[in-house]
């Protein structure tokens, strides 16, 4: 029976595949075997525990998806170190208050890069005693590198054997890893996350979804991710499937073709990038390929319905769906690797525009829900009953004799079960805010539950935007709805406390150059376009397509646009790819404002 991750990982070295991870290494993959994982996890155990590093110490991982951060994770799993995962892409600063707050003794860090943040930034005040590097030659004084690590533990391999011991000394209740939360409306808190959190839900989500040993994961979104985490590394490791790694977000085109995989895991904005291009590609085409595209979504859109229910579609829909997969989306699949059984969406709310387009290439998608407090999926679309724009069943009806899921007065979604956080770390006042009276833990998501007990999510509700009249309005489906239009790739909706509702609009610049050149319209750059007013005018129509499907207190009333994407690397946006409301409301204040500006 597996009860802690340092049990999952030893039952998964038994499968003894080739390919247990994989990475890329002088433009090829290179495989490593379960066998040889075994035994770096083992020695990189050995080497902490003679260099001081004991049970409850903690230990802070700032690296890219890489073998190395498995390794590291399953040595401190085994050997009672929490692991405290930063995102790499974190500001110096923002890094080290996640290091500073969590009081890791050790930091280990994939590049000089982020070496020089912790040295940097955590001069004092920190209980961080060692730093060491994967990449080159160490940074800085006292810094030593990975590879000296490992063979530090390759000389002790006589004491292999005890680190099997350890590993059976670990308990469920055992602290695992602190992952902090992206912070979208206030400072990061740290989640609390034992190895009985995280096996209850690697566990409960592999007993229903298909997962199988022989599977191929594609590695791309960050193992800092909780997501990620449970099902991209815990639960395909503990199938026996094998984990290739992606070289980086920018090579995941190329890197889908060459490991060819069966299962991705994203977040929806990498969906709704691959969708835009291929409209953008159709777009640039001939009218008669424009023609036969158009045709086979039609077909594609009659045929979802079974295919989301695993009905039986009627002869002459499949007879069409057949010839558009056969004649225009095999290449997109291509694209892929050509090999995908299924994809898993999760950190925010998918299209049902996005899911339709995939299900119609052949390529399902199936929605879940969670958070990093719950481990993190609390619901997903089962295949055969997935409803767009719903997150599926919860994993559990009831746990412990209540129900596992419940909807407070207020909308508010509240979950009690296995897989939710011990509390926040050093924030006592935040885990009791955080947990209702009867001991739920409050998700700050407004849902509800329809009928056939499938979970739908309205908003956040800190995020939710109160008119001046009184009105409330969810920015988010309104924001989905407003990115699904093929000029317009990320919107941000304001106006509480205000009269009316506006939004700041990020264009797709590739479709709006293609409509200038189309207009004979002359710019410098795209803060020249976006601010002319032929471009306003027509964007605006564009918005009001959509505000036609709104109540009239919904619809917005004014646009302000912006000549570039909001980005992670500026913090406008979490390592999730959420939009960071307060950062945007300072950032554009000045902007925000001249919407509101009698005129």
């Amino acid at each position: 029976m597996v009860t802690t991750i340092a049990d999952l990982f030893y039952q998964a070295c038994a499968h003894q595949s080739p390919d247990a991870l994989a990475h890329k290494k002088g433009g090829a993959y290179v495989p490593i075997s379960h066998k040889d994982l075994q035994a770096r996890v083992e020695r990189l155990a050995l080497a902490m525990q003679a260099r001081g590093l004991r049970p409850g110490d903690h230990l802070a991982l700032i690296s890219e998806n890489r073998p190395e951060w498995a390794y590291v994770d399953y040595a401190c799993a085994i050997a009672g170190i929490p692991t405290i995962p930063v995102y790499p892409t974190l500001t110096g600063p923002q890094t080290a208050f996640v290091v500073r707050h969590s009081e890791a003794r050790w930091a280990i860090c994939s590049t000089a890069e982020h070496v020089r943040k912790i040295m940097e930034e955590c001069k004092g005040g920190a209980r961080l005693e060692l730093v060491i590097q994967m990449d080159g030659p160490p940074a800085a004084p006292g810094v030593i590198s990975f590879a000296t690590l490992l063979a530090e533990g390759e000389a002790l391999e006589a004491h292999r054997s005890e680190v099997h011991t350890w590993a059976g000394q670990r308990r469920a209740e055992d602290l695992l890893t602190i992952i902090y939360t992206s912070g979208t409306t206030g400072d990061p808190k740290g989640a609390m996350l034992t190895h009985g959190n995280l096996i209850s839900n690697v566990e409960r989500t592999l007993e229903l979804l298909q997962l199988r040993k022989g599977d191929r994961c594609l590695s791309f979104l960050p193992l800092s991710h909780i997501l990620e985490r449970m099902a991209g590394h815990y639960s395909t490791m503990r199938i026996g499937a094998s984990i290739y790694y992606a070289e980086s977000i920018a090579t995941v085109s190329d890197d889908l073709q060459a490991t060819r995989p069966t299962i991705i895991i994203s977040v929806p904005r990498i969906y709704e990038k691959i969708y835009a291009r291929v409209r953008e590609n159709v777009a640039a085409s001939s009218l008669i390929k424009r023609f036969i595209f158009h045709w086979a979504m039609f077909a594609g859109a009659m045929s979802v319905p079974y295919l989301y229910r695993k009905g039986r579609t009627p002869l002459w829909i499949r007879f069409q769906l057949w010839w558009s997969r056969h004649l225009v989306f095999h290449k997109i699949l291509a694209k892929t690797g050509g090999n995908i059984r299924f994809a898993i969406s999760g950190g925010a709310p998918l299209a049902p525009k996005v899911m339709e387009f995939f299900w119609s290439i052949g390529l399902p998608v199936t929605e879940g829900y969670g958070l990093t407090e719950t481990s993190p999926v609390l619901s997903f679309n089962r295949f055969g009953e997935v409803a767009p724009g719903k997150v599926g069943r919860p994993i559990y009806d009831a746990w412990e004799g209540r129900p596992y899921v419940k909807i407070a007065p207020d909308g508010e979604i509240l979950v009690q079960g296995p897989n939710v956080m011990t509390g926040y770390w050093k924030n006592p006042e935040a885990t009791a805010e955080a947990t209702d009276p009867d001991g739920y833990f409050r998700t700050g998501d407004i849902g509800e539950l329809d009928a056939q007990g499938l979970l739908k999510i309205t908003d956040r509700k800190k995020e939710i935007i109160v008119t001046s009249g009184g009105k409330k309005v969810a920015p988010q489906p309104i924001e989905e709805l407003l990115k699904t239009d093929k000029f317009i790739t990320q919107a941000v909706l304001i106006g509480d406390k205000r009269n009316f509702i506006s939004a700041l609009i990020i264009p797709n610049f590739d479709s709006l150059h293609r409509w200038a050149a189309q207009k004979k319209i002359a710019y410098a750059n795209n803060r020249q376009l976006v601010s002319l007013p032929d471009t306003h005018e027509m964007l605006m129509e564009r918005v009001n397509l959509i505000n036609a499907t709104l109540s009239n207190f919904e619809r917005v009333k004014k646009i302000a646009i912006l000549d570039h994407e909001l980005s992670l690397e500026a913090g406008q946006l979490t390592p999730s790819l959420k939009v960071k409301r307060r950062v945007v409301n300072e950032m554009y204040g000045t902007l925000i404002e001249s919407l509101y500006h009698e005129r």
